[in-house]
């Protein structure tokens, strides 16, 4: 076999592997998937009115503020879903595993392939069931076209992939698993400090430069901006280059980490 066959064979073997480890152990995932869901619900029926009207400037609207902060939380929900990538890839550096598949003849970068595509594919399956949840309760898109549907659902995977690796190199420093947790929650708290329940130019001056510029806000108003036709601006392709950068820095990150021989 070729080198490009081993590579997709083994690749193949260790994604199926995370997939029945996600399948049997589910809490995890389930866990942190709450946590939109969650602030989905609270903020829609508990804040959503008083929201609405600060936003707006008008009456209350639940409405409208369910279509404002659905795309963040749908990032948000990638955000969360990461943070199990990392503790499970911590869980094979301290558990063993890890230093069995070095003494076997695999292709080495499989494990980590294995653990980031199974990654990804738990985040879009998360995002769709949070985007049901969201259909539920009244969120409407507005004229979105298919291409629009198209680009959308390709900035998801591009950040939930460039989420993961992140995810993947902070795995592979932490001790254990509650490290590796601890390591990761600012995927989950980024989001609380972006455009995802307020606008950035309703925030302190000192800090809207921090909210607009960080991951989160470009890639939360590019999604609203596909799927509910408002001003995308410069955040699209600012959304594009940190999904870019943050994906080969994670690669780079943890591939040095992994290829490492431990001590």
């Amino acid at each position: 076999m070729s080198s490009l066959s081993l590579a997709v064979r083994d690749s193949s073997t260790m994604l199926r592997r995370n997939l029945l480890h996600a399948r049997r152990y589910p809490s995890l995932t389930l866990n942190l998937l709450l946590t939109p869901i969650m602030l989905l619900l609270l903020f829609v029926y508990i804040f959503g009115d008083a929201m609405s009207s600060g936003i707006g400037g008008g009456g209350p609207d639940r409405s409208a503020y369910i279509a404002y902060v659905v795309p963040g939380l749908l990032l948000m929900t990638i955000g969360s879903t990461v943070v199990g990538t990392a503790v499970s890839v911590s869980n094979d550096m301290t558990e063993g595993i890890i230093a069995r598949f070095r003494t076997m003849a695999i292709h080495r970068p499989s494990v980590l392939v294995g653990h980031v595509v199974g990654s990804v594919l738990q985040s879009i399956m998360s995002v769709v069931l949070v985007g049901a949840v969201a259909v539920a309760i009244g969120f409407r898109p507005t004229d979105a076209t298919a291409l629009e549907w198209l680009a959308a659902f390709g900035l998801l995977v591009l950040f939930a992939m460039a989420l993961t690796w992140i995810a993947v190199g902070m795995g592979l420093i932490s001790p254990n698993a509650e490290a590796a947790s601890n390591n990761a929650m600012p995927l989950i708290l980024l989001p609380l400090l972006s455009s995802a329940f307020t606008p950035v130019d309703s925030m302190p001056g000192w800090f809207q430069p921090i909210a607009e510029y960080q991951p989160f806000t470009p890639a939360i108003e590019t999604l609203r901006g596909l799927l509910l036709g408002s001003e995308i601006g410069h955040n699209g392709w600012l959304a594009i280059v940190w999904c870019l950068g943050l994906a080969v820095l994670g690669y780079f990150w943890s591939t040095s980490k992994f290829d490492r021989d431990p001590k």
